[in-house]
Parts: structure tokens; C-alpha cells; sequence
């Protein structure tokens, strides 16, 4: 297999890109903390500038870069592979240093069951303990598609090897049209992770606010078991927000039920947006978008909380600029990661 050698400065760390790996998932793999989010092209956040070698660009576009970007020549670490021996410019950050080394594995698809009319959580099983954070995600290589793609896991760790996925259909998407319909028991894919910084921070002592909207459903029921297993909602409140257009769209709370506390100190808080939308049944609840809703209920009090959310990217971006702008709750109070 061969190996390359990349240097960043100024740190002046060294690590080895071999196999499948980007520059990312190879810093990350050998612990390095390489800035990053969403491992995909999409957030801008790996950045780096070539000081000396080759590399082969898979995604010259990528949302991730902009103009500006581009003209001064910067690449993404997610969407780049060493040709050669690199020397490179990135300001690693002891935040990005994993908790969890990124493993390369193949794990077998055991089942799916539908959770609304466009989301059904894939089950699949390997060899040897599933270890991940809860919040987490990984790269999933899927028969009949190009590139890897990430998803967040809906379950917590286990020593039975099971990694579970709440996947979000999307129009003309390849990944989930593979999956939702080409997928059979028995089928093997190529799984790489853990990734992500949105974990559960289990020493906060603060209450816990999950948020989210479409498929970001998974790493909050993830990050609700997760705080459940640890032991955390023993002594603190946990509140669950889910948006949805329409009422067909609201889910969550099955999963929320399974836990001990639902009703006492987990709370389920669901908003529909277009409720006129809505042919098949009469909403009788919360109205508006899921951000208004946490104002609501919360008001000048967003800032005694820990923030964990994951949904389409407005959503995302507005609850961070109502957090932080609006009510000043600061930023390591506040956990996401950036999708596009």
C-alpha cells in the first residue's frame, strides 16, 4: 500500500496518507486535530494551503471553497489526496483531536423500518464493538455510489457491533435512493468513523436542549440514549425539539418514550411550520419554525442550557445567530455540525 507523508505547518505535525484516505481522514485517523465538520465538502472548515507537493483534487467545487477561496489557491483537506509528499498550512485545533479514532470496517445490512412517509433507520452489524460518542456520524460507502457519504448514527456504542442510521429520502439523491430501495439483507458496505464534534458532553452539569429538523433527527436521539446510558438525566432535564413542516413530518418521540424519565425529565417539543399544508389530519399543536419555539418556551433563560442541534443548514444556521447574537449563550454551550 502506499504511503505518503504530509507535514503541516507551523505545528510541524507529521502523519501518513495511505489506502482510501483524504488528507482529513488521514490526520484524523492518526490523531491529529485537522480542523473540521462535516467531512464532506460542504463547510469550509479544512481548509489548508499547498506549500510544497501534488494532489488530486475529487471535488473541485465544492461549496466548502469560495471564490475568494480559490484565488488564493486553498484546497479541502475532505476533498484532497496526497499525490505526493505534502508540506501544507492549517492551524490544527486541540478541539478536532479525536476522542475515538476513525476505524475502516465492513459491517452487514440486517434491516429497515420506516419512521415517517421519508425517513427509515438502516441497521447494520460488524465484527467487534461499534465504538462511537453519541451525536457522532460516519462515512458510509455505499454499492452503486461514487463517494462516501456521512450519516449519523441514531443508537449509542455497543459491544454488539451495531451502527444504526436515520436516513432522510431526498429527491433524485443516489445515496438514498440506493439505499431505500436497492438495499438487501445480507448486503455489505464499507463503514469509516467515528467523525463529528457535535458529541455529548457528559461532564456538563447544565439542563440539555436537543433541535432538530428532517434527518437531524438521528444524533439527537442519539445524544437523548447517550445521556440516558450515562446517567446524566439522573439529576438533569433534557428537552427535545423536533420542526416539520407538516404533521406527517413530526418523529421523534417513540424513541423518546423507550427512555426512563420520558415525561418526567425528557420533554418533547414538536413544531409544525405549514400546517395548512397539512391534507391528511388537523394540527393541534405548536405552529412556526423550531427556532421560534425554543424562544418560547425558554425566553431570556437560552443561556443556563447545553445546545446540541442538526437539521438542514438555515436551521442550523439561524438557531446559532438567535443563540449567540441574540441571547449571548456562549459558544461551548452550543454543538453542531455543519451539513450542507
Amino acid at each position: 500500500m502506499t504511503k505518503t507523508r504530509i507535514t503541516t505547518e507551523p505545528e510541524k505535525s507529521v502523519f501518513d496518507q495511505s489506502g482510501k484516505d483524504t488528507v482529513l481522514r488521514a490526520a484524523l485517523r492518526a490523531g491529529i486535530g485537522f480542523p473540521y465538520e462535516c467531512n464532506s465538502g460542504g463547510c469550509g472548515s479544512c481548509k489548508f494551503e499547498l506549500l510544497d507537493g501534488e494532489v488530486e483534487n475529487l471535488w473541485p467545487q465544492a461549496p466548502g471553497l469560495t471564490d475568494r477561496d480559490k484565488r488564493k489557491g486553498n484546497l479541502l483537506a475532505c476533498q484532497c489526496v496526497a499525490s505526493t509528499d505534502l508540506r501544507i498550512k492549517v492551524r490544527n485545533s486541540p478541539e478536532c483531536v479525536p476522542v475515538i479514532s476513525a476505524q475502516r470496517f465492513r459491517a452487514k445490512f440486517t434491516g429497515m423500518h420506516e419512521i415517517t412517509h421519508d425517513i427509515r433507520e438502516f441497521r447494520f452489524v460488524a465484527d467487534g464493538p461499534a465504538n462511537f460518542l453519541a451525536g457522532q456520524f460516519a462515512m458510509l460507502e455505499i454499492p452503486g455510489v461514487g463517494t462516501p457519504r456521512a450519516y449519523s448514527m441514531s443508537n449509542i456504542g455497543n459491544n454488539a457491533g451495531e451502527w444504526h442510521f436515520q436516513i432522510r429520502r431526498t429527491a433524485n439523491g443516489v445515496a438514498t435512493n440506493q439505499l431505500f430501495h436497492h438495499m438487501r439483507s445480507g448486503e455489505e458496505i464499507e463503514i469509516d468513523g467515528p467523525y463529528g464534534l457535535a458529541y455529548l458532553r457528559t461532564e456538563v452539569e447544565r439542563d440539555i436542549v436537543c433541535i432538530a429538523g428532517g434527518s437531524g433527527l438521528a444524533p439527537m436521539v442519539s445524544i437523548a440514549r447517550g445521556a440516558a446510558q450515562s446517567g446524566m438525566l439522573k439529576t438533569r432535564q433534557l428537552h427535545f425539539f423536533y420542526g416539520g413542516r407538516t404533521s406527517r413530518d413530526i418523529c421523534g418521540e417513540s424513541f423518546l418514550r423507550e427512555i426512563p424519565g420520558y415525561g418526567e425529565r425528557i420533554h418533547f417539543h414538536p413544531v409544525v411550520s405549514l400546517p395548512a399544508d397539512d391534507s391528511s389530519a388537523h394540527w393541534m399543536g405548536e405552529t412556526g419554525f423550531v427556532h421560534e419555539l425554543v424562544r418560547r418556551v425558554f425566553g431570556e433563560t437560552l443561556p443556563n442550557f447545553e445546545f446540541y442541534f442538526a437539521g438542514p443548514p438555515p436551521m442550523t444556521q439561524t438557531l446559532q445567530e438567535m443563540l449567540m447574537v441574540g441571547y449571548r449563550v456562549p459558544f461551548e454551550q452550543i454543538h453542531f455540525d455543519r451539513f450542507f
